[in-house]
């Protein structure tokens, strides 16, 4: 995004920008199951259960390869209808279809490499993962400078930098799963699906994976609003996203950290940790906002700099941080307590909350608030505002969860007994 908006200019960024809910809409339903891989795994390895372990690992590997195919088809195929549809203005949708008919072609490696470093996850190993994608990164940057710069190949050349770049991680990735030790080592002779595994998975990561859906339908939505703007403003709020994604994916690390603590707790039976991690979770949480959310803010204007030297668009993209800002934290509560919920083996009510607090209340939003006042303030108050509503479900379905749990794991009246029976007989 910053090659090409210093590079190719405000309409390419506004071009790749516009791809980015699409984009996320295509993809995320097969992403979501990767989370059911992430709790199968932890819960398997917490209970010292190898040969599940290993029997999770490479069905989850069959499932990604297939679903990464399965999404390369239906994004080259359906991208133009879709962005047609979303109202794309007519000064960027030729280049946006360019943009994601080439990037489209990375996701195999994409679903590759997020079920790969789930399970490196599940397993309590985060390192790796981050030092392939911190050397892929380098990579892409060098990759886009090239591409664009010296060969001029414009947003195609932002796409092919993507798909060589995921590509490289996905092969570091797959070694480091050959060469690891234990049950979560991959052998290619030994990939196959496991029906009960690919259920277990299903039925964690298939409610994950709706939830993204709904919630991706939603923000489809706010682009195409974003849309009826005009391109200046489509590059503004591409612009300010990508700055605040930089918050977003450090709230997503304790999402993903949440999952495999709770999951390996879950599956040695150690429920009382799993206050602990919350607690550590939340206040993580609420540094991240102050600090991050903070710098974002008092420096939001240079970030922006970064990505384009147009002052309107830098004003607009300001005014798109300030609204966002003001509730963050509410975004990371909404997506950190899900991965708590779902390591407890709770995926729908964590669905439910969202589709009901995010995805139907951004339509009704849009459908009402926003055609009353139809103004960019008003178009991005949608964001925290349904974020705190869907946040207050997330954490109350925690708790209840939390509490079934406890429950469960009382002895009955029957148990209690028998163990007071055995210990007089003996």
């Amino acid at each position: 995004m910053v090659v090409v908006g210093h590079f190719s200019g405000s309409k390419a960024l506004a071009a790749v920008g516009a791809t980015g809910s699409l984009i996320n809409l295509i993809i995320t339903l097969f992403m979501g199951l990767s989370v059911g891989t992430t709790v199968v795994v932890a819960q398997d390895y917490g209970a010292d259960r190898p040969d599940a372990v290993s029997r999770s690992v490479h069905t989850s590997i069959a499932v990604s390869i297939i679903g990464g195919l399965i999404v390369m088809v239906l994004g080259i195929l359906l991208c133009k209808p879709l962005l047609e549809l979303m109202g794309t203005p007519e000064d960027i949708i030729g280049l946006s279809v360019v943009y994601m008919k080439i990037y489209f072609i990375s996701m195999p490696a994409n679903m590759v490499y997020n079920f790969a470093a789930a399970i490196l996850r599940a397993a309590g190993d985060s390192r790796r993962p981050m030092y392939y994608l911190i050397v892929t990164g380098i990579l892409h940057v060098i990759f886009n400078l090239f591409f664009v710069i010296v060969l001029h190949m414009g947003v195609a050349g932002v796409a092919f930098a993507t798909v060589i770049s995921e590509y490289l991680s996905v092969m570091l990735i797959m070694i480091c799963l050959y060469r690891c030790e234990g049950a979560i080592r991959f052998i290619p002779g030994k990939m196959r699906i496991d029906k009960c595994k690919l259920k277990d998975i299903i039925r964690i990561g298939l409610p994950a994976g709706m939830q993204g859906l709904l919630f991706s339908i939603s923000n489809v939505l706010i682009q195409s609003a974003v849309n009826s703007f005009g391109s200046t403003m489509v590059a503004a709020s591409a612009a300010a996203s990508n700055v605040e994604n930089y918050i977003g994916t450090t709230m997503n690390a304790y999402y993903n950290a949440a999952i495999s603590f709770t999951g390996q707790n879950m599956g040695a039976k150690k429920y009382d940790r799993i206050d602990n991690i919350a607690k550590v979770c939340t206040i993580l949480i609420f540094a991240t906002w102050i600090i991050m959310g903070g710098m974002t803010m008092f420096f939001g204007k240079s970030l922006l700099g970064i990505y384009t030297s147009d002052p309107e668009v830098i004003r607009l993209g300001m005014l798109r941080i300030n609204v966002m800002m003001i509730a963050f934290f509410t975004c990371g509560m909404m997506n950190v307590y899900p991965g708590l919920t779902r390591a407890m083996g709770y995926s729908i009510l964590p669905m439910i909350s969202t589709l009901v607090g995010a995805c139907l209340m951004r339509i009704l939003w849009l459908s009402t608030v926003f055609v009353w006042y139809p103004t960019e303030v008003m178009l991005f108050a949608c964001y925290p505002v349904t974020w705190a509503l869907a946040g207050i479900g997330q954490v109350a379905i925690f708790f209840y969860a939390r509490r079934q749990i406890r429950e469960q794991a009382k002895p009955s009246f029957r148990r209690r007994f028998l163990a007071i029976l055995s210990s007089i007989v003996r």
